[in-house]
């Protein structure tokens, strides 16, 4: 991971103090917290070339039980030169940007990355549904031609429907 962020990170390490999130950014001993950072990007008045001399480096945090974790390391130790590995690596820093309060360096950029994960994740699951309920749909059209004169829908309205354990019954 520190070979894909090279000088973003100063260094990442295994924590031990995280539970539910895969990853953490903190400042190093003597960085500005996120909070002292969006204060002096307000400040600057333009001049950025204080703001990164005095940022300092960032240290990025894992959390080795985390599921997020353990897949990323299973990709890069099958493929160490995947592209999907690396972007992965990518969105898991600018992700942790936000959650540890700094502001990504190009906000377009990272909803493109979400984007695109996106789809790669999903990977069209929703449109097979679609595509299987067009087809059933034709089908059922056919049939239901022949079965719509025998077959009579009972239309229940939402009052007649009470039952013993209703919590909004009075």
């Amino acid at each position: 991971m520190k070979q894909q962020l090279g000088d973003k990170v100063a260094k990442v390490q295994v924590s031990n103090r995280l539970s539910s999130s895969p990853c953490v950014l903190v400042s190093g001993k003597f960085g500005w917290s996120a909070n002292m950072e969006r204060l002096m990007k307000a400040q600057t008045l333009g001049d950025t070339s204080t703001l990164e001399f005095m940022r300092g480096r960032r240290i990025m945090e894992v959390n080795p039980d985390h599921p997020i974790i353990k897949d990323l390391h299973a990709a890069c130790k099958n493929a160490p030169e995947s592209s999907e590995a690396k972007r992965a690596v990518d969105l898991l820093y600018e992700t942790a940007l936000i959650a540890s309060g700094f502001t990504p360096d190009s906000p377009a950029e990272l909803g493109g990355k979400i984007y695109e994960m996106m789809a790669v994740a999903l990977g069209g699951k929703w449109g097979r549904v679609e595509e299987t309920e067009a087809t059933a749909d034709e089908s059922t059209e056919s049939n239901s031609d022949s079965t719509s004169e025998s077959a009579e829908t009972e239309v229940v309205e939402p009052s007649e429907v009470r039952t013993e354990t209703d919590p909004w019954s009075s």
